[in-house]
């Protein structure tokens, strides 16, 4: 059903003379509210009800579950490490104890209350400085605004620390949007995922916001403090075995990244993507095989306890549910080809547990195997292609 008002007023606020070099914008609100008026003219072509918002929109509800479950667990971390400090405080002053004594028994609205208000300014930081740079783009090329980042910059929030400061997250996104996409052509021109560029970036200019044992979980509403809470890859980095059990890393109640912890939140999402086809389970299941026997392949060899660690266990882990469903899937950046797809899977998933197991002092392998495997994406369609002429011509010659 056509909201015939808002049409009107589409209508109405179409820029024209010396306004109409701001149609890029007008264009990207325009067709974010109706669907596109235009169609192809001449040649071979697919008339589909599903264009690249609408795909877009599918991935940000597909989030949805593992967003909101992060928030509460921002908030349930939250309160847990401070009830866990009571008996550290019993000795200090009677108001510092009262606070920790207030703070238990805090109810699932409250906890996901703290964590949506300490994940809000992030979400709209990430936007804010992304569309900002997106819309430029668009304007000073006279293209069409790109929707990708839409889906982009829920993700930048989602896979960063609770406790990274704005202004860091600020000059991440406008790194990603900038070096890792514009520079390329926009959406569908760069062969990098922009949210893994603005985390990689992070990760190598200010190391100390996003590993150890002090960012992961807010103190404060509105500060920058944190608690002490490691995460079970940075107790196997330390040589401990983890703390939580297989069944706590599965629902996500553990320290880690806002978003990525929950496997049953990332199973939701996946489930809808792969039902309106919109990630390739091909790559789904690859990574998580290409995971499980390298991770069986260290079990054989046992040097050590992180090798002999359970190979589902490298699943439950870090960042590797979230990046195989979300990131690896990303069909910009992916393999095309169904052989090549296979091949892209089984080398992330191999890659992110090598990383893991033979260098401790970066124990979240998943990013860094994503960007490279994006790298060698176009190289193994090549080699793909290139194999299957062959076979036919050999198969033309007989």
């Amino acid at each position: 059903m056509r909201i015939k008002w808002l049409e009107d007023w589409f209508e109405k606020i179409e820029p024209k003379g010396k306004w109409s070099w701001l149609g890029s914008t007008y264009e990207a609100f325009h067709t974010f509210a109706f669907t596109p008026k235009t169609v192809t003219k001449s040649g071979s072509h697919i008339r589909d009800a599903v264009d690249m918002k609408r795909s877009i929109i599918i991935v940000v509800i597909a989030l949805m579950p593992a967003l909101l479950f992060g928030m509460w667990n921002i908030g349930y971390q939250h309160y847990h490490c401070l009830n866990a400090s009571l008996l550290e405080c019993l000795s200090a002053d009677a108001p510092a104890t009262q606070t920790i004594i207030q703070s238990s028994n805090q109810t699932i609205l409250q906890c996901w209350w703290f964590g949506f208000l300490r994940m809000l300014p992030l979400i709209v930081v990430s936007y804010a400085v992304g569309l900002f740079i997106e819309f430029a783009f668009a304007q000073v090329r006279h293209h069409e605004v790109n929707e990708g980042y839409l889906a982009t910059g829920l993700l930048i929030p989602m896979i960063v620390p609770v406790t990274t400061p704005l202004w860091q997250l600020a000059l991440a996104v406008a790194f990603a949007v900038i070096i890792g996409k514009e520079v390329f052509g926009g959406s569908g021109m760069n062969f990098l995922n922009p949210a893994l560029v603005a985390r990689a970036f992070l990760f190598f200019a200010y190391p100390t916001h996003m590993s150890g044992d002090k960012v992961w979980i807010a103190n404060d509403l509105w500060g920058s403090d944190a608690i002490a809470g490691a995460t079970p890859m940075g107790e196997l980095a330390a040589g401990m075995h983890p703390s939580a059990s297989a069944l706590d890393m599965f629902i996500g109640t553990i320290p880690g990244s806002t978003c990525e912890t929950s496997v049953i939140a990332i199973a939701l999402g996946a489930i809808l993507l792969l039902f309106t086809g919109i990630a390739s389970w091909r790559i789904m299941l690859s990574v998580f095989l290409g995971g499980g026997a390298m991770g069986l392949l260290f079990n054989a060899i046992g040097y050590n306890d992180y090798m002999q660690l359970p190979f589902y266990y490298h699943f439950l882990m870090g960042g590797f549910a979230f990046g195989a469903v979300f990131m690896a899937t990303d069909p910009v950046t992916a393999a095309q080809t169904n052989t090549g797809k296979w091949i892209y899977g089984l080398l992330i998933g191999a890659f992110a547990v090598l990383l893991r197991v033979c260098n401790p002092a970066y124990p979240e392998g998943m990013m860094l195997s994503i960007l490279f495997m994006n790298c060698m994406a176009p190289l193994i369609d090549h080699c793909v292609v290139s194999h299957n002429i062959k076979r036919r011509e050999r198969r033309i010659a007989r």
